[in-house]
């Protein structure tokens, strides 16, 4: 008898199973968190990855409610849709939601601020990240960080252990083979974990549209008072962006790729207001989300100095 011979898969065939892949090694890291550690915390920006967290949180939990709280570091530069998104699906979900504010650790002279011209809040989030990981004793604290995003962010592993300093070591580090993750830590460490580190900024934006996730407008196109500086296009409704008297405001058509602080995050132009066209916009794209991000831009080295530091 002869053997029936298989048929080549499909684009979409073959898209569907590397989603449905990524999806079930994210909910087997979830469940690895849960079962290895006793104060876990998902870190929740309001943006599309701690977004998509939240989702497969959900999924790998379900029908229970997330076992853990969502913490958001604060900085006081959000921008506001993302601040009532936020809110917004933190009261559906009804889960516990932490808010730690930047501000507070510049009132109290922990941190100084910057200004000038690039002036950013960004770094400055370590310190009150470390003040909430020492106030609840939390030992493990979920991120949405890929490593398709940036070099220093290629080199971390699933479970990143931090020293009782919340430091971070790129040249020690555990092996992961076979998927199998130590989540063993000495007093004082704490772990950073990432669900969707082998997730590319493609696959976050598929599964968004295939899970029909809903996520913050500013994400899609709109019409916006903005103005450039430095070939990037900045937003001019927000007060805590530095604009010179030369720099000229217009509107434009645009939308955000990445959502950090107003002050270090720019936009990009495009007509993507659906979801489908913001998917097709990333998979013809050639340039890196966080090419619209000034904060990376400080020196080569700039993520990796930050997240030795204790950054996410």
């Amino acid at each position: 008898m002869l053997q029936e011979i298989e048929q080549p898969k499909t684009n979409a065939q073959e898209g569907v199973l590397t989603m449905n892949a990524l999806e079930s090694e994210a909910i087997y890291i979830f469940r690895e968190v849960v079962a290895q550690f006793e104060r876990p915390v998902l870190l929740f920006s309001g943006g599309k990855d701690s977004i998509t967290l939240v989702r497969l949180a959900q999924k790998a939990f379900w029908p229970a409610k997330i076992p853990f709280p969502l913490m958001h570091i604060d900085t006081g530069h959000n921008f506001p849709e993302t601040i009532a998104f936020r809110d917004k699906l933190v009261e559906e979900l009804g889960v516990e939601l932490i808010v730690r504010n930047v501000q507070d650790a510049i009132n109290q002279g922990k941190v100084i601020e910057e200004t000038g011209k690039y002036a950013s809040r960004n770094m400055l989030q370590t310190t009150t990240l470390l003040d909430a990981i020492e106030e609840f004793k939390f030992d493990a604290c979920i991120g949405g960080a890929r490593r398709d995003e940036e070099k220093a962010r290629a080199k971390e592993r699933v479970f990143s252990v931090r020293d009782d300093f919340g430091q971070w070591d790129e040249k020690n580090q555990r092996p992961e083979l076979f998927d199998l993750l130590n989540g063993k830590i000495d007093l004082g460490q704490n772990v950073r974990v990432f669900p969707i580190s082998n997730w590319t900024e493609l696959d976050v934006w598929s599964y968004i549209e295939s899970e029909e996730i809903e996520i913050p407008s500013i994400y899609f196109a709109h019409e916006r008072s903005v103005f450039l500086r430095d070939g990037l296009i900045w937003s001019a409704e927000d007060e805590v962006v530095f604009r010179a008297e030369d720099e000229v405001v217009e509107e434009r058509i645009v939308r955000f790729r990445t959502v950090g602080d107003m002050s270090c995050t720019a936009a990009v132009e495009s007509n993507a207001d659906t979801i489908q066209k913001v998917v097709a916009e990333i998979r013809d794209s050639k340039i890196s989300e966080r090419g619209a991000r000034i904060d990376d831009k400080r020196s080569e080295a700039a993520m990796e100095k930050r997240k030795q530091q204790g950054y996410f």
